[in-house]
């Protein structure tokens, strides 16, 4: 069974393709700067047509009829999707209903889904959904304070993000362990940020909530922000709702303090004496920090955190931030270990730390073209 997996961003689209059972893909690419300006790619339906011809070009198909899957990831899928679905014009149109959730991803994901449909249209067009694996919060955890009509006839509830790459790396956390009972923090730095406390590789929190806004500080996203805040601009700065969603969406985290969402830029201004860019690391980290002892207290215990995504994989000067001053929990970091990534598991805690520090590659398109075939394969 041949399953492309499309895992497409704003302005990008990672793809791999599988001959499954096997989850070593065939070939993997990315496709950048999707309607940037200069760029010969304006939309995603030139994307995909250009990873069709890297496809064929290569070798790996001779047709687009060859594919057999295609199985895209979507960030929002509300409480109607628990695992992998067949996408139909339902499907469809309950995930554009859900457009205002998740600005930055949902929309970009719909326009994928149907020119994959025009682009292989023998294949089966499968959704895998971020906010499926958090479906396992208990209701304490989910509920907001605020009147139950607004849970049953608006459905707002935290419903967590990223759950595919925390599922995937924290399974690999509980293999790497040897343990069937664990109690995991998995930690999500890329653009977007965001933590799961993993009991028994089930999530139990996350830090993100209605939409991807919350939580930890991120590239472009303020995280947690005092909701007085949105009424003193609305109320009194005369700000619109629009404003406020492109501010704190678009125009906050590190770039709304240091001017740049690459962490890169950001620790080469602090570098150079930028005192704002210094303090979006100290708050970035703080943050995590912050939320690594709230988990550790609600899983009653730890055996070990994960960083994972493109910053927690590759930046070693905030892994080292984060983990400084966390022993009385058992967190003790090898300076040496740390700066030793390879792009494989690697344990970086000090000997004699009681929680393991590890760093694991996500692969969310893995996890993705697993669970198309296993949903498939038990049909």
């Amino acid at each position: 069974m041949k399953i492309l997996v499309i895992n497409s961003g704003s302005s990008s689209l990672k793809y791999q393709l599988f001959q499954m059972p096997s989850d070593h893909p065939l070939c993997a690419g990315l496709v950048e700067r999707i309607g940037v300006a200069g760029s010969d790619i304006q939309n995603h339906e030139q994307a995909l047509q250009q990873v069709l011809n890297s496809l064929s070009t290569l070798g790996f198909i001779n047709s687009p009829d060859e594919i057999d899957v295609v199985g895209h990831r979507v960030v929002h899928g509300g409480e109607s999707f628990l695992g992998p679905t067949i996408i139909t014009d339902e499907v469809k149109a309950q995930i554009k209903a859900l457009f205002s959730l998740a600005p930055l991803h949902n929309q970009v994901s719909y326009t994928c889904i149907e020119v994959a449909e025009k682009t292989f249209p023998t294949a089966k067009q499968i959704a895998v959904f971020d906010t499926a694996y958090h479906q396992t919060l208990p209701d304490y955890a989910y509920r907001y304070a605020i009147p139950k009509k607004y849970y049953t006839g608006e459905r707002i509830r935290k419903y967590g993000f990223h759950g595919t790459s925390h599922k995937y790396v924290g399974e690999q956390a509980a293999k790497y362990l040897g343990k069937t009972e664990s109690k995991i923090i998995t930690i999500h730095l890329g653009n977007g940020c965001s933590m799961a406390a993993l009991l028994n590789s089930k999530s139990i929190e996350t830090s993100m909530g209605f939409g991807p806004l919350s939580g930890l500080m991120m590239g472009t996203r303020s995280g947690d922000i005092d909701p007085s805040v949105i009424f003193h601009l609305l109320d009194h700065k005369g700000y619109t709702p629009a404003d406020v969603n492109q501010l704190l969406n678009k125009a906050s985290g590190l770039q709304g303090m240091a001017g740049s969402n690459d962490m890169r830029d950001v620790h080469r201004f602090a570098a150079e004496g930028d005192a704002e860019a210094s303090l979006a690391l100290a708050i970035y980290a703080y943050r995590i920090k912050l939320t690594i002892g709230a988990y550790a207290a609600v899983l009653n215990g730890l055996d070990a955190i994960v960083f994972t995504a493109g910053v927690g994989e590759n930046d070693q000067l905030l892994r080292a931030a984060v983990c400084r001053d966390l022993s009385y929990l058992g967190i003790e970091l090898d300076g040496v270990k740390n700066g030793q990534y390879n792009k494989e598991i690697l344990e970086i805690n000090r000997p004699e730390g009681k929680v393991k520090i590890m760093i694991i590659p996500t692969n969310e398109e893995v996890e993705i073209a697993n669970q198309c075939y296993e949903m498939l394969h038990d049909k």
